[in-house]
């Protein structure tokens, strides 16, 4: 069975750095849009016209490197929600320090890539704090050639149960993976931790360079407890519209 409760009301431990989902009982809450834009001002206009319909904003390499760092602290200082999509993964040392400063920003969530050694590394740096830690289990536009290619001996779907295990036991706050595979990790992870999900394009829309897409309703009822939209809302011609129909969307499920 899906994983379908509405509310995510659930008791959590803060020292795991896990979402509090009583916090995020409306899917509007749930929505996290992806600020993939090539400059700050764009994306100061982005959420100018999302203002009152989004509250969750991911920043990743793109605008980070153009500015977004002090955008993300910016947003996060005036209440708004981001998601800090840095993969990281070095030797534990250097993911640790780089935490305490993340952890220092404001910042809701952040990735790192689903290495045990990293994530438990991640956790000690983070315990404690209000940042919610997300291991990245398999990227999205992976299917099993690029696994085989990158010399992995496990299939995408296979890996993303193995690593969803792995973040469990390392405490981490939740993990990020596609969401066809959202229902077998809820069943893994349990209620608590955050399945965040990109890859989500409403029917119609077209891939891009994903390759294992779902749609905004499906990935609800496959158990995401959040939904990161990115091309579908920015390029939109009416981006509040857009965010709007995907909550809509969301909310059907």
């Amino acid at each position: 069975m899906p994983y379908t409760d509405g509310n995510l009301a659930h008791a959590v431990d803060p020292d795991r750095g896990v979402i509090n989902f009583a916090e995020a009982n409306t899917m509007r809450d749930r929505l996290i849009v992806g600020l993939d834009l090539p400059t700050l001002s764009e994306a100061e206009k982005a959420v100018r016209e999302l203002e009152g319909a989004v509250s969750f904003y991911k920043i990743g390499y793109q605008l980070a490197f153009a500015g977004g760092l002090d955008f993300a602290r910016e947003l996060a200082s005036g209440g708004t929600k981001v998601f800090l999509d840095m993969k990281l993964l070095d030797i534990d040392n250097t993911v640790a320090k780089g935490v305490e400063n993340i952890v220092k920003m404001g910042m809701t969530m952040l990735t790192l890539h689903a290495y045990p050694k990293t994530m438990r590394a991640a956790v000690e740096a983070a315990k404690g704090s209000e940042l919610c830690l997300l291991g990245v289990t398999v990227l999205t536009s992976m299917d099993e050639q690029d696994m085989i290619d990158a010399g992995y001996e496990y299939d995408p779907h296979t890996l993303v149960l193995r690593r969803s295990e792995q973040a469990l036991h390392a405490g981490m706050g939740g993990v990020v993976c596609s969401a066809e595979e959202a229902e077998a990790v809820r069943r893994i992870v349990g209620p608590d931790m955050a399945v965040v999900t990109p890859g989500i394009r409403p029917s119609g829309s077209d891939h891009g360079d994903q390759k294992r897409v779902v749609t905004p309703a499906q990935a609800i009822r496959n158990g995401s407890s959040h939904l990161v939209v990115g091309r579908p809302i920015i390029k939109a011609p009416d981006r509040r519209a857009a965010a709007e129909a995907i909550i809509a969307e969301m909310q059907s499920a």
